[in-house]
């Protein structure tokens, strides 16, 4: 007999707080507000369907990005994997010195060569340096997101940094031969 003691609500609960994480997850996905935006409805709508046979206890949240990243991969999108800054964080921040045309220039250009570096990493680099750097989920919930051992996420991140350091050092003339 199904656990009739969880009133609906509860999937309420735990998903509605994770909205603006898993659309800022999915923004940086598909690079498309729109797609976004159905990704996260289908996540949501998958997450519901499937809810009964979340075991309560167990980590919701990488359940719930596990979701949205297995639909993404499974859309057209998912092909051709690309990441973007969100640049209100960076040009929201009030500061007591006003920026000088120079280091408005300087910090764009620095933006662009690390978004693309990461759009030259492979999928699964560019996906567990999201979690952990922008989504800062531990290595545990990386492990659960992904369905990979603990061990799998400090290796693949290590490889992950040192690819994108020898990346950015090539761009920005740090050494023609990497690292």
């Amino acid at each position: 007999m199904p656990d009739q003691r969880l009133p609906a609500a509860t999937f309420e609960d735990l998903a509605i707080p994770l909205f603006d994480q898993l659309y800022n997850f999915a923004r940086w996905l598909t690079q498309d507000t729109a797609e976004a935006e159905d990704l996260v409805q289908e996540t949501y709508a998958k997450a519901l369907r499937g809810f009964s046979t979340f075991q309560a206890g167990t980590n919701f949240r990488a359940w719930i990005y596990r979701i949205l990243r297995n639909s993404f991969l499974s859309s057209k999108t998912g092909l051709r994997t690309t990441v973007v800054f969100d640049e209100e964080d960076h040009e929201s921040a009030p500061s007591s010195d006003s920026p000088t045309p120079e280091s408005l220039l300087i910090s764009q250009a620095t933006r662009e060569t690390v978004q693309q570096a990461l759009e030259e990493l492979p999928v699964h680099f560019r996906e567990i340096l999201l979690l952990c750097e922008v989504e800062e989920m531990s290595y545990q919930e990386i492990a659960e997101t992904l369905a990979i051992p603990t061990g799998t996420v400090m290796s693949r991140l290590f490889r992950a940094r040192k690819t994108l350091r020898g990346l950015l050092q090539q761009k920005l003339g740090g050494g023609q031969h990497g690292v």
